[in-house]
């Protein structure tokens, strides 16, 4: 008997249970379900001390059922065999509850269960244990109920009640299911308040909401074709708000399930052709999407090597590796031409893998090859020579003969061998094939795509093992972003900028580090996003499953570092702030930033006064300690977060004190300063902000002042959207407003349109100099901007350490991290200031 997926721990207290019969009012028909649905069973329970049995159901069998509790509530469980049932419940008050529905496994003769609680008028609880038969539409042996309690559509298909158009493609193992719906999510505003006329003194800077906001949403899903009845019968009873009365199909499976597809889903079946569609999406894939081509090279210290975009991808072989192979050369967009193929593929190592070794699973299959040792079946050249064979040149470990040894070796076979080896034979086949014919058409670039290969790095191994998760359904979800995103006009070369500094997927030691970085401050994280929504009765259930989430993330990529492309410092902030935004937590820190906004506006005028009093070369070098004093204001860096949170008065001055004293760990000051002295003022600088508070208004703003002082027009760029304490546009109009009101350069400067406030277009704490907004870049180039300056450990050290440029560029940043100071040769709070100049 299968177990539900979710159950809560033992409880002790037992409960008294009455059983009784209740009308079906209520109670909804299982999603999925097939069957005949059963009237609901319900138990009452009460406070008692023995349990009640349950009367005589022939035929029906309860697993565990569970109602899992909300802090401070009780948790209910019911616990069955054949025909009876306990309950339990913890002595804890009463309170909320959270009903888990547990899909769960019961006998033969029933296909679902679902669990409901409901409260009666007099205040007594029920939990109904609903059953469908089976026997009903769609059912037809034990293979079909099995099917049907292990799919998890809801979890599966979401937001599909508001699916606007679908595409599908069928092909001979899987099904590949595309859909455009609208989804709701929270977002974070700012809002100035009108304080004109009224005391501020005490009144916060800015009022924040978080509101809902509609945005669209791509979603891909896989499953095997196994489902794919179950599947459609699920789209249709949740087809809400589709557009469209035509779904898009290619494959083999959009001539083979037509029929089946309109009578479900009652939309009509409009057909394109296969290898357009393939080739059309791996030149989109090619072009547009970055880490998503990788080489792999076999024992190498970096197996995967994943590319940029490059605009030159004609021409190439393509290797699609489904239930067989097919090969394209690809000349142009629209010129492609099939040139061969095998009927040895993915099919193949799946139906021999079957028959050899019983696992009808394609996943269990990988995964008993990846614990096989295929020279124990397959004959080595070794083995015929008794080493290498020198003449040709062949090592004495390749393979002379797949399952070579089993016509001589009087011996029983390991299941895991047998599929290694299987798996070996398949790979190698292709790859050679794919080799010859690259040969024969003159082509240097071969791409290998399909099931088969992705995320199988033992395939990998011999066409050419980090992933290998391959589940029944695989889902992805992009949402639109509205503004398109460019490369900086400014990069040297961009074909050739990478804006990570450090491939964790190479370095075994900072990958080691890193991941535990993140593992211990995810506590923190999740507290936090909990405490930014005080009010929301579900914020502490919403910051675990966060947690959770991305917990389950940094283990795969402890095992799998190669799980999600390149593993870099930003793609692991990355991934944390987009599970924070997918359990509705769009900005932790958003009151913290109001408050240190705040906090740092009231300082600014006598820091203002200050840096006027100096003399000018004096002023220069208060003006770089001040702009890393604020950059010190990192709530990312724990070494930080624990000073802020443990001392409260720690402020701009104490920021300075911690600074490490000249020389820096990198530090062309003093080239920077003859430049200002000897050189003209700069036509354009284009400064990309980093922290709120002290950090943008302290450090940044006065720098931007001097700039300006001198001629030199300002871009401030700061992020799109909220990531930790980063500031974001929408607050830095705010914050510059209220500047502006203070200082009449600032003020006159906005006006004349010298300083100009632009957003980035990420929502990330580090930069990427290739994903910019469309806008920001016009502006570089309208404004001939000549000088770039980064500030912050994630824009100028994480990434764009080694970014090169057309012009001047200054890479601002104090070191907020032992390990990586340690690394660089350095203390915590060492800083770095690259000054560089392009060669001419």
């Amino acid at each position: 008997m299968r177990r539900p997926h979710r159950v809560s721990q033992a409880l002790s207290c037992r409960v008294g249970c009455d059983t009784v019969q209740t009308p079906d009012a209520g109670c909804p028909r299982a999603a999925g379900s097939a069957g005949v649905l059963l009237p609901p069973l319900w138990i009452r329970f009460s406070l008692g001390n023995t349990p009640a049995p349950l009367p005589e159901r022939p035929g029906l069998s309860l697993l565990v059922a569970v109602v899992t509790p909300r802090a401070g509530g009780r948790s209910l469980r019911a616990h069955g065999g054949e025909g009876g049932a306990s309950a339990r419940s913890p002595p804890a008050p009463a309170g909320s509850r959270l009903i888990r529905i547990i899909y769960a496994a019961v006998s033969i003769t029933c296909k679902f269960m679902r669990i409901y609680l409901h409260t009666d008028e007099a205040g007594q609880e029920w939990v109904a244990f609903k059953m469908a038969e089976r026997g009903g539409r769609g059912s037809g042996g034990h293979g079909s109920l099995d099917k049907s309690i292990t799919l998890p559509p809801d979890e599966i298909f979401r937001n599909l009640e508001n699916a606007k158009r679908f595409a599908i493609d069928i092909g001979g193992s899987l099904t590949k299911l595309a859909y455009y719906s609208t989804v709701q999510h929270k977002v974070a505003r700012v809002r100035s308040f009108d304080h004109s006329g009224k005391d501020i003194e005490n009144e916060p800077l800015y009022e924040i909401t978080v509101q809902e906001e509609i945005t669209a949403r791509l979603h891909f899903i896989k499953f095997e074709n196994t489902y794919i009845e179950t599947c459609l019968d699920f789209i249709k009873d949740h087809l809400v708000n589709t557009e469209t009365k035509v779904i898009k199909a290619t494959g083999g499976g959009a001539y083979k399930f037509k029929d089946l597809i309109e009578k479900k889903l009652g939309l009509k079946v409009d057909k394109e052709d296969v290898m357009t569609c393939l080739i059309k999406g791996c030149n989109f894939v090619l072009r547009n999407i970055p880490h998503e081509v990788f080489a792999y090279q076999k024992d190498s210290d970096t197996e995967f090597r994943f590319q940029t975009n490059d605009p030159n991808i004609f021409p190439y072989l393509l290797v699609n590796i489904g239930s067989g192979v097919s090969i394209v050369k690809v000349e142009t967009e629209d010129k492609f031409e099939w040139i061969g193929g095998s009927s040895i593929g993915g099919g193949t190592f799946w139906g021999l893998g079957a028959l050899l070794t019983k696992t009808k699973k394609f996943d269990e299959l990988l995964q008993l090859a990846s614990k096989g040792q295929h020279t124990n079946v397959d004959m080595l050249v070794k083995d015929v020579y008794g080493g290498a064979y020198q003449t040709l040149g062949l090592s004495g470990n390749l393979i002379a003969s797949s399952f070579g040894k089993s016509t001589t070796a009087d011996k029983e076979f390991s299941k895991e061998d047998m599929a290694k080896s299987l798996l070996h034979m398949i790979s190698n086949d292709i790859g050679q094939l794919a080799c010859l014919y690259a040969k024969l058409h003159n082509l240097e670039k071969i791409y290998f795509g399909g099931f088969f290969i992705r995320g199988h790095p033992v395939t990998m191994r011999t066409i050419t093992y980090s992933i290998n998760f391959f589940s029944k359904f695989d889902m992805l979800e992009m949402d639109r972003l509205e503004r398109p995103l460019v490369n900086l006009p400014l990069l040297k070369d961009p074909s050739t900028y990478i804006p990570d500094t450090v491939d964790l997927t190479d370095d075994a030691m900072a990958r080691k580090y890193w991941l535990t970085c993140f593992e211990e401050a995810l506590d923190g994280v999740a507290k936090r996003a909990a405490a930014s929504q005080p009010d929301s009765m579900d914020a502490l259930e919403r910051a675990e499953k966060f947690r959770q989430k991305y917990w389950n993330k940094l283990q795969t990529l402890r095992q799998q570092p190669f799980a999600y492309g390149t593993l870099t410092v930003r793609s692991l902030l990355d991934t944390r702030e987009h599970c924070l935004n997918e359990f509705n937590f769009p900005d932790p820190y958003s009151k913290i930033k109001q408050k240190e906004n705040g906090i740092a506006l009231k300082c600014f005028h006598s820091v203002i006064e200050s840096l006027d009093s100096l003399d000018w070369e004096e002023r220069q070098f208060a003006l770089v300690k001040g702009l890393l004093a604020g950059n010190v204001f990192d709530w990312g860096a724990k070494a930080v977060s624990d000073v802020l949170e443990s001392e409260p008065q720690f402020g701009f001055e104490e920021a300075k004190s911690k600074l490490q004293e000249r020389p820096w760990l990198q530090d062309s000051y003093n080239q920077w300063l003859e430049r200002l002295k000897e050189g003209p003022p700069h036509k354009c600088a284009l400064i990309f902000a980093d922290n709120s508070g002290i950090d943008i208004i302290l450090g940044v703003f006065p720098f931007v002042r001097e700039l300006l002082s001198r001629g030199t027009e300002v871009i401030l760029a700061c992020n799109s959207g909220p990531a930790l304490n980063d500031v974001t546009y929408s607050e830095s109009l705010i914050v510059t407003e209220r500047i502006a009101a203070m200082d009449p350069i600032i003020q006159s400067a906005l006006k004349e349109e010298k300083l100009l406030l632009v957003q980035t277009g990420s929502s990330s704490p580090c930069l990427d100099l290739s994903r910019l907004d469309k806008g920001l870049a016009v502006l570089v180039r309208e404004r001939k901007t000549d000088l770039v300056i980064i500030e912050g450990m994630g824009r100028a050290i994480h990434t764009n350490y080694y970014a090169a440029f057309k012009c001047e560029s200054l890479k601002l940043a104090v070191i907020k991290n032992s390990w990586l100071a340690d690394r660089l040769g350095g203390k915590i709070f060492s800083v770095i200031f690259k000054y560089e100049v392009p060669c001419q």
